[in-house]
Order: structure tokens, then C-alpha cells, then sequence
């Protein structure tokens, strides 16, 4: 708030300020051209933070701060720097600078009863040293929480190091500069530590942090700037305001020699205390910040990080070239609050909370897969089944406790409280705090919760019943077929509907209407059943699809491998190839359980474990022979086709063996009548010619012939003869064409009979020509 409200008088009266604490990031030269930052920005340790979140896993964090423009400045790039690592912000805890000790610890228990045990704190010293002091008094310094300190509280705490402020944040991480040790800044310590002694006597730890180093920079700069802009006589412009002005700030002049030193401190660059100094946008590049880790009574450093090479162990470019920037060797071994070195995960289920409020479906069939039976006797609940089992596994898989309980998503009547959807949309509400069972993974409930990984196979089959029939005979080309074949097939099928629909749609009303009237697309809403149990699935199987039945069954594959073990030789699954995502456990959006379960399941997935749950749920049914065994190939050879290739073969060679004898008998005479004396190349020449000429005699040509010469325009005076030929028009003798019905029920007329051998001219009076033809 000093260096804003510092800045806005240094824009007015053209004046350069020079900030060497404010790091917020709301303060930029863009807004303010005289405002200079010569320290570095927290967007910068922002992001440093969310490397070491990301390195150790932790999906949560809670920013505690205080309720001020320094504490709320950096808020916005810190939940920014989060996001970007995958780390999400449940909670913000906002501390005033005047909460009292009450305040602080009433705020803290609040904390405790969450799950998120990663904290970062950004506040000044005296707010954080009571922060600090409560929190262990009460119990949030021991294993599994974890504590960030922005830089802020990192250099008041441990540039001169207090054993009653330091015992109690044992363990606790923090954020600093990174000033490199060079033989200038150890002569200067030396120096300033000898003239501080002779003024301060009385001093004996004086010992001088990064805020000091920072101010001597500054100040070289600021003394080379106004070198280099030549600036020698500072005055100031008075203000034109009238002499009654109600403030001092009215009057408030502006600089002559202002904008020639700005400008020059903007160009400004030597090789300062803290490293290379040069002004960047207005403000400092810091080539690195330290990480370091609170033990004793001090620090012991654990990596760095730049924003080129990440979170590293060693500032060394050329060693951590190739290092992996999330990986946890990428920083030295840390001793965590608790004096531990097990990383913590970051969460915790709360001591003082309910146990985990796990919603179960309440499922009529299928009950190998959930099962919930209530005893009215002793007024208790069992849940079983292979999803329940499963869940067990994971749980004992996991590297810690997990408390919790079962809940029956049911009526007081036990039947089912709702649907699946449903049951999910509890979780989102945040009535449970998860759900377990035979729950499919799909797009549009990830929405608004999470899934962990699938445990069972994923993948959408259909059952269909087995036919009765030998699919080795000669028929089998009659089943369907290779993709090339069934292509075909579909190509020809659209032809012949387009020829049908072509002959039929002048006349037929079920060719009539809208186009989305006449497409063979989708199912009938009528037609679809829902079956709840392997047996009911039969039962519908059973009836067939024309007596209210079904003639084929979809579902998830886990299904329909249970409903095959038990109808094996009735049914067979036919690969669809439809790819769902499983069943999977659901879990509120974003939190922490997930991937702690999600490993656990691959742990137990990929053991022996699974197969036990497996064969103790399913193996008692009978089970299917491998399709290896019942069917010998999925490919059709020519065996399966020589019923076809032998009827178009027989029918197409008896059709040329009886065209070539009537070929050979009728031409016999002409073959007959070729020279005797002739070879036999030569006989065969003649054949062939023969062969390929144009059969004059068949009725197709003398057909065409006879229409050429009837085609043939005659004379007006040469009209043939009416009494050569009778012509009935196709009219009633009452009607005239313009009446004409044509209706296709109307009687025909009588054929026209035309004598080609006698064209005469027409008598007169009479008329010659041929019928009105529609």
C-alpha cells in the first residue's frame, strides 16, 4: 500500500521511485512509468511453489495470508501457478493483521477438521510468527502437514536466525533469493559488518539480509542514472493551482531532470551485490531462487529453481541439462514437520470428522456384482458382491488407514432410491463422499465428478442366441461373410431399394412423404426391453422378439461374460468393438483419494488378488470353452465356398457346352465344305472367323433391320392406304384426348395391325394416318 500510494505521487510529480521490498504483482511499470521493482516479482516464486507441489504429488494446497494488499496481491498468480501443476484451491484461509491469538487458533482448528494438510503462508513476520507459534501448540507441526513460506517470511525468519522462532517451524519449507557468494559481497559483508559494530556497539549478531543488499544496489543504480542523464540541479515546476487549495498534494510540483533519470535507469546495467543488474520491463531478473529446508536453528538449502531448467538439486546447467524437473531426486532429502523423511501425501481424513460416507447401489439383479441385504433382526446391514470385494482390496492396498462406511442408496422399503445417474449426482451434491459399485465410466458424469481407474474390462458386447446349424457344410457362404463380400452385399442392397423405391413411388403410399419418413434407421423405443438379472435376460431370449421378447442383448462386457457363464450353450458374445470405459469407483471433482485409489487398484489388478475375488464370484458358474476351441477359423477359405463356385460353375459350362454344340451343328456345312487338304491351324482359323461374325438370322437383328425400314419418311401425296391396315385409337370414340384417362384400370384397345407389303395412296375423301399415340 506505501509503494502504490509512493508511486502515484512519484507518476505525478515525474519523479523515479525505486522499490526494493514490493514484490506484488498489482505494482508494474505499465501502470506507473516512474515505478521501478528492484527486487524480484512473486510470480516469480509462484511458480517455484508449484514446481515443489508438483515434484511431491500434492493435489491440494491452502493459501493462508493476511488480510491485506500485500497478502492479496500474490493470490491471483499463486492459484494460477496451481492450476498449471494440476493442484487445486479448496480453501483460502485470510487472517487480519489484528486477529488475536484466539482468532488465529479458532481459524486453524477449522483447518484441521479439512483434508488438505498442504499450507502456504504469506504474511509479515509478527502475524507469522503467531501463526507459527499456535499451530504447534496445537498439534498442525507434526507428521503429515506440510508448510511453505513465501520469501517474504523465509528472510525475516532465517536471515538472522531466533531459536524461540525457529523451534517452531522445524521442518518447514521456504522460498528465498538466490544471491551467488562472490569475493565482492564477501568484502562488502566485511566491511558493513565492521562499520555497523562501531556505530551499533551494542550489536553483536548484526548481520546484514537480502532487503540490505537490495537497498545498496539500488542506490548504485540510481547514483550511476543520474550520472549518466547529467542531471545537476534538481528543481521543481510549481503547480498553476489557486492559493485556497484544501491539500498539500495539490500543489505538489514536477521534476526537470525526472524523465532524463528514468530514462537512463531503464538502460542502467552493472554487476551488482546480488548478482547482474539490469532493469527488464521495469523491474529485476532474478537468475534463480533457493529452496531451503528449516532445521536446528537454521537452514540447510534442498535446490533451486530457474525458469529455465525448473526445480533442480544443483545450480549447474551443464548437470541439470537433462534432469526431469517433477521427479523427487531433483532436490535434496527433506526432513518434514514430525522430524520425518516419508514425504507426506498431503491429505488426511480428519480425526474428529465422520468415517468416509460411501454411497452403495441398491441393485435387484446381478448381485454377484453388488449385493445389499438388510437383517430386520439385528437391524444391520451386509453389503457383498465382487465390486464390494474389489473396493476391500484397494483399501487394504493403500500405503495407510482409510475409514469408512457403507451406505445403502435405498428407500425405507429397500428398493432403490433412484438410478445410477442419480446415486453419482449424491456425490456431487455432497451427501456421499463416494460411491462403490457396478458404476460404468462415461463422459458426461466426469463432468462434475471423478473416476478412479477402471477395474474391470472396458468395452460395450451384444449376446445373441447360438444357431442351430452345422457352420462347416457346403451352405456356409449363406452366413455372413468377409468385409469385401459384406460391402458388396450392402452396395448391391442399395441399388436394388433405390430400383424399388424408383417403380414404387409413383403408386405406393409407403414410398410416399418425407425422406426421414421412408429410411430402415435406429430402433423402436416399443421394441427395446431392460433386464435386470442374467435369468430375465434368458427369460426374454426365451419368448423372441416376436412375442415381446428381444432377439439380441447389449451391455457392459463384465455382463455379459456373467450372463454367458451361465447360458453358454444358448448364447454367444459377438465383438462389437465399442469401447466404454469400465467400472470405476466415484469420487468427489478434484480430490486427493483419487489417485491413491487408482494406484491401489493397479496394484490389485495386477496381482493374484483379482483373480481370487474373480474365481470366488464367477468361477462357480459353469464357464464357456475358449472360442479357439468352438471355432476352427474366422477367415472362410474356398472350402467354405465350393456349394456356390460349383452351381455357377456347372450352370455357366452347361450353358457354353450346349451354345457351342448348336454353334457347331448349325455351321456344319460350311465347316465341312473348307478344304480337305487344309492344316489344322488353318481349320481352326476358319472356326474362329466364322465364330465372331455377325449372326444374320437372329430374330434381334432381323428385329432391327425391319424397324431401319419402317423407319423410312414417306411423301405427303404417297400416305398408305387406310384399307391396308386397321387402326383402333386408344380413345374412346366419344372422347378426345384431352379426356383421355389414363388410369391405369381403363380396358386397353385393340392392337394396331399393320400390312408392310402395301403402301397405297388414299382415296379421296379419305384419310390417312396412324392413331393418336399418348
Amino acid at each position: 500500500m506505501q509503494a502504490r500510494f509512493v508511486s502515484d505521487l512519484g507518476e505525478k510529480a515525474k519523479v523515479p521511485i525505486i522499490s526494493f521490498s514490493a514484490t506484488s504483482p498489482s505494482l508494474n511499470s505499465s501502470r506507473n512509468s516512474y515505478f521501478l521493482r528492484a527486487t524480484q516479482n512473486d510470480s516469480a516464486q509462484v511458480k517455484a511453489i508449484g514446481a515443489i507441489v508438483k515434484t511431491f504429488g500434492w493435489r491440494e494446497a491452502v493459501p493462508i495470508y493476511i488480510d491485506n494488499e500485500y497478502g492479496e496481491g500474490i493470490i491471483p498468480c499463486l492459484i494460477d501457478a496451481l492450476q498449471e501443476v494440476d493442484a487445486r484451491v479448496p480453501y483460502r484461509s485470510v487472517i487480519s493483521p489484528s486477529a488475536t491469538d484466539g482468532q488465529i487458533a479458532e481459524e486453524l482448528y477449522k483447518l484441521m477438521t479439512m483434508q488438505t494438510r498442504v499450507f502456504i503462508v504469506h504474511m509479515n513476520r509478527s502475524l507469522g510468527t503467531r501463526l507459527f507459534i499456535k499451530a504447534k501448540e496445537i498439534g498442525m507441526m507434526s507428521e503429515g502437514y506440510v508448510w511453505i513460506m513465501t520469501d517474504g517470511l523465509s528472510v525475516d525468519f532465517l536471515s538472522s536466525p531466533n531459536h524461540s522462532v525457529t523451534d517452531t517451524i522445524q521442518g518447514v519449507l521456504g522460498i528465498k533469493p538466490y544471491v551467488p557468494r562472490t569475493k565482492e559481497l564477501e568484502y562488502f559483508r566485511a566491511r558493513w559488518k565492521r562499520k555497523f559494530l562501531q556505530d551499533n556497539p551494542d550489536k553483536i549478531d548484526a548481520e546484514l539480509n537480502i532487503y540490505g543488499l537490495l537497498a545498496y544496489d539500488a542506490t548504485t543504480a540510481l547514483a550511476l542514472a543520474v550520472e549518466k542523464s547529467g542531471a545537476t540541479n534538481f528543481v521543481f515546476q510549481k503547480a498553476n493551482v489557486s492559493s485556497n487549495s484544501s491539500t498539500d498534494l495539490a500543489t505538489l510540483g514536477t521534476s526537470s531532470n525526472g524523465p532524463k533519470v528514468i530514462a537512463a535507469l531503464w538502460t542502467t546495467s552493472f554487476k551488482g551485490l546480488t548478482g547482474d543488474y539490469l532493469f527488464v520491463d521495469g523491474q529485476l531478473q532474478s537468475p534463480a531462487l533457493r529452496i531451503v529446508n528449516v532445521n536446528g536453528n537454521g537452514e540447510r538449502g534442498i535446490g533451486f529453481w530457474t525458469p529455465a531448467t525448473g526445480l533442480v538439486k544443483k545450480l549447474n546447467p551443464r548437470i541439470n541439462k537433462h534432469v526431469n524437473s517433477t521427479s523427487t531426486s531433483t532436490v535434496s532429502t527433506i526432513i518434514f514437520p514430525g522430524d520425518t523423511f516419508v514425504v507426506p501425501k498431503g491429505w488426511e481424513i480428519p480425526t474428529n470428522e465422520k468415517k468416509l460416507r460411501i454411497g452403495v447401489p441398491v441393485n435387484n439383479g446381478f448381485s454377484e456384482f453388488v449385493s445389499v441385504i438388510k437383517d430386520p433382526a439385528s437391524n444391520t446391514t451386509k453389503f457383498t458382491g465382487f465390486c464390494i470385494d474389489v473396493f476391500l482390496a484397494v483399501v487394504k492396498a493403500l500405503p495407510y488407514a482409510l475409514p469408512y462406511e457403507f451406505i445403502a442408496y435405498a428407500k425405507p422399503d429397500g428398493k432403490p432410491a433412484g438410478t445410477y445417474n442419480d446415486l453419482v449426482d449424491q456425490v456431487y451434491l455432497k451427501n456421499y463422499d463416494a460411491v462403490v459399485g457396478d458404476v460404468t465410466i462415461v463422459f458426461n458424469r466426469s463432468l462434475y465428478i471423478d473416476y478412479t481407474l477402471p477395474f474391470t474390462e472396458s468395452g460395450v458386447s451384444m449376446i445373441v442366441p447360438i444357431a442351430d446349424s452345422n457352420t462347416k457344410n457346403a451352405w456356409v457362404f449363406m452366413k455372413p461373410l468377409t468385409w469385401d463380400l459384406w460391402v458388396s452385399s450392402f452396395l448391391f442392397f442399395l441399388f436394388f431399394g433405390f430400383v424399388v423405391w424408383v417403380l414404387e413411388h409413383r403408386i405406393n403410399e409407403d414410398f410416399r412423404g418425407s425422406a426421414s419418413h421412408q429410411a430402415d434407421l435406429g430402433f423402436k423405443e416399443s421394441k427395446l426391453r431392460v433386464y435386470s438379472s442374467p435369468e430375465e435376460c434368458h427369460h426374454l431370449f426365451s419368448k423372441g422378439s416376436g412375442n415381446g421378447g428381444i432377439a439380441a442383448a447389449f451391455d457392459e462386457l463384465p455382463i455379459i461374460k456373467l450372463i454367458l457363464s451361465s447360458y453358454c450353450s444358448k448364447y454367444t458374445m459377438i465383438d462389437l468393438n465399442i469401447k466404454t470405459g469400465g467400472l470405476g469407483f466415484v469420487f468427489p471433482r478434484g480430490s486427493p483419494l483419487v489417485p491413491h485409489i487408482s494406484r491401489a487398484i493397479l496394484n490389485v489388478t495386477e496381482g493374484d488378488k483379482m483373480k481370487q475375488i474373480e474365481n470366488a464370484w464367477f468361477g462357480k458358474k459353469s464357464s464357456c470353452p475358449e472360442s479357439s476351441t468352438s471355432i476352427s477359423s474366422k477367415r472362410l477359405s474356398l472350402k467354405s465356398f465350393w456349394g456356390l463356385f460349383l452351381i455357377a460353375g456347372l450352370a455357366a459350362s452347361l450353358a457354353l457346352i450346349i451354345f457351342l454344340v448348336m454353334f457347331v451343328y448349325r455351321e456344319r456345312n460350311v465347316l465341312r465344305s473348307y478344304d480337305s487338304t487344309a492344316s489344322i491351324w488353318s481349320r481352326i482359323e476358319n472356326f474362329f472367323r466364322i465364330f465372331i461374325q455377325r449372326d444374320s438370322t437372329s430374330s434381334t437383328f432381323r428385329q432391327s433391320e425391319m424397324n431401319g425400314r419402317n423407319d423410312i419418311s414417306l411423301p405427303p401425296m404417297c400416305a398408305p392406304s387406310p384399307s391396308a391396315y386397321s387402326v383402333h385409337s386408344e380413345y374412346p370414340a366419344d372422347q378426345s384426348s384431352e379426356n383421355y384417362d389414363s388410369s391405369p384400370n381403363r380396358k386397353s384397345s385393340q392392337e394396331v395391325v399393320v400390312d408392310t407389303g402395301q403402301l397405297t395412296k388414299p382415296k379421296s375423301g379419305e384419310t390417312g394416318s396412324f392413331g393418336n399415340r399418348p
